[in-house]
């Protein structure tokens, strides 16, 4: 029998297959090397991997059940962390792209794993501020998107 694990994989694999499925209908312009379905279909190809994974995983992992303490604190995380997200929505066109992207990423990584010792702190404002340089590079310079500016900020 298939678990909620397998169910959700399932799901996400046969939804990001129907909108690959979609990308290809998509009007290619001659002028333009990469059309405007790339992308979308490297991320959806990799979230039907993905989805079939998490299949996989549930098939091989029969019997195993978490306990429901476990069930209650990942609920309650998810929750906190779609409250940061939008928080995080909020925020990016007040503060920027940059200053919102940073501090999302320093309060998501330490939701998930609470600083308790030095090392820790260094590396969530590493990864807060690697992961934002790149993406901003990504975005910005690479594939010439207009990233929002703050009304708070300017930046």
């Amino acid at each position: 029998m298939i678990g909620r694990d397998g169910i959700a994989g399932l799901a996400a694999c046969a939804a990001s297959l129907a909108l690959f499925w979609l990308t290809l209908g998509l009007e290619r312009n001659p002028l333009v090397p990469i059309g405007p379905g790339f992308y979308p279909r490297i991320v959806l190809g990799i979230t039907a991997v993905l989805g079939l994974a998490l299949l996989a995983s549930d098939l091989l992992r029969r019997g195993g059940r978490a306990a429901p303490q476990a069930a209650r604190l990942n609920t309650r995380l998810v929750a906190l962390l779609f409250g940061v997200f939008a928080l995080y929505v909020i925020a990016l066109p007040l503060l920027g792209f940059r200053v919102a992207t940073f501090v999302f990423v320093l309060g998501a990584t330490f939701l998930l794993e609470p600083p308790r010792r030095p090392g820790l702190w260094v590396r969530g404002l590493l990864l807060a501020a690697l992961t934002t340089v790149a993406t901003y590079y990504v975005f910005e310079h690479y594939l010439a998107v207009l990233l929002p500016r703050g009304t708070w900020t300017g930046f």
